[in-house]
């Protein structure tokens, strides 16, 4: 008989809330049972939407029967992929010094967002050694589990006042005004704030950037949604730009993912750009050396399907003007549902104050449903949100839009 383990020093972790909730609703046989709880995008019908501009670039991809499609790419990734990623988040176009400016930028391919956020903050870790990292409070579950296995040390900067339910600009800017540190990390969501859904406007990016910048801080910007949140790839990358350009003696990063502006979720399209200050720039090959080493011990080296079809999209004029189409399409949906669940509590008089689901941005809403409201809406109405009250906008639809709202209705009045 073999005999127990006492080698290992291990304990059960919680389930990841989000893909535990997404098996209970898949489980869940209730014909009105709506999720709103994963982030991807969905018709009106409750479907899956790959983008036509994909499906083309498929197409296109198996009329080109390139005999290397399976093969090996390199370390940092598909090159010509890498670039265009880089020019997309940054934006160089008919802008002066663009070579300077691009010289700055270190890129590598990542396994998605996540992967660009994990290989970040293990580089971080490894190499510059931040006292602290901080973090929104609320931001993406997955950020303090990324920065925790990174070994680097949390703290929280306050964003979101759940009074007003809206950004608490000045709670986020005093705290790192009075506690940040030189050298310490901010991580930096670039629009479509998960899970708020509240974003800074653009004069209070300014002052963030300002304030990196007077306390030497090291913004980490995570960009899970350029395009997707407001239609335009210009002005969801914003923020990064404008500290890319005006802050040129100031060191950043940016993890980029392509999951959702392409569709391509199980994909896994995502690229991690390290920017040196404007004087270092002899660094940036050192810097991809060692991404490199990082990569080739972990996974070796980005999937290429994924990326691929990014590359015959973006290479393409017309195909890129239908990927923004596309874009425009996914953004306006969104957008009227916000509009739809607003207007139907509104009709319904549901106590309390719901503007914030119209005023937040990008895929989520943090509704302010308490956890007691967010377990009835699953256990009475079979509606999956989290516990915290973020709800995905796109699991809403013109079929159960008044459906979930009147659930919201029934719970606000009767569950404390």
């Amino acid at each position: 008989m073999a005999k127990p383990s006492t080698r290992l020093n291990v304990a059960p972790v919680p389930p990841d809330e989000i893909f535990a909730l997404n098996g209970a609703y898949g489980a869940d046989t209730h014909p009105q049972k709506v999720s709103l709880g994963v982030g991807v995008f969905r018709t009106d019908d409750g479907k899956p939407w790959p983008l036509p501009v994909v499906q083309k670039a498929e197409k296109e991809l198996v009329a080109d029967d390139d005999l290397f499609r399976h093969e090996y790419t390199t370390i940092e990734g598909d090159v010509p992929f890498l670039r265009l990623a880089r020019d997309l988040m940054f934006g160089f176009e008919g802008k002066d010094s663009e070579e300077e400016a691009k010289a700055r930028i270190a890129s590598v391919q990542t396994v998605a967002g996540t992967g660009a956020n994990h290989l970040g903050a293990l580089f971080l870790g490894h190499h510059m050694k931040p006292p602290t990292v901080w973090l929104s409070n609320p931001s993406w579950a997955n950020h303090m589990t990324i920065w925790e296995l990174a070994d680097v040390p949390r703290k929280t900067y306050p964003y979101y006042h759940a009074a007003t339910r809206s950004f608490d600009f000045d709670g986020m800017m005093s705290t790192l005004e009075t506690e940040a540190q030189e050298g310490d990390v901010v991580l930096l969501h670039a629009c479509a704030h998960n899970p708020t859904g509240l974003d800074p406007n653009k004069e209070q990016w300014v002052a963030i950037a300002d304030l990196c910048e007077r306390k030497n801080l090291f913004p980490f910007f995570d960009s899970a949604y350029q395009g997707f949140a407001s239609g335009s790839v210009a002005e969801d990358a914003w923020a990064v730009r404008y500290f890319f350009t005006r802050k040129p003696d100031m060191e950043m990063c940016v993890a980029q993912s392509f999951s959702k502006n392409f569709g391509l979720y199980g994909q896994r399209v995502g690229a991690y750009h390290y920017v040196t200050n404007r004087s270092s720039t002899s660094l940036r090959d050192v810097v991809v050396n060692n991404l490199c080493h990082l990569i080739r011990g972990e996974f070796s080296m980005g999937p290429r399907s994924g990326c691929s079809i990014v590359k015959k999209v973006l290479t393409n004029d017309q195909l890129t003007a239908e990927w923004h189409q596309d874009l425009q399409v996914m953004s306006s949906r969104i957008k009227s549902m916000r509009k739809a669940l607003y207007d139907e509590l509104s009709r319904l008089q549901t106590p309390g104050t719901w503007e914030h689901i119209v005023e937040q941005n990008g895929m989520f809403s943090y509704t302010g449903l308490t956890p007691k409201q967010v377990y009835a809406l699953k256990d009475q109405y079979h509606i999956y949100l989290l516990k915290s009250g973020r709800a995905s906008i796109s699991g809403l639809s013109q079929k159960n839009v008044a459906y979930v709202a009147h659930a919201i209705d029934n719970v606000v009045r009767n569950v404390n």
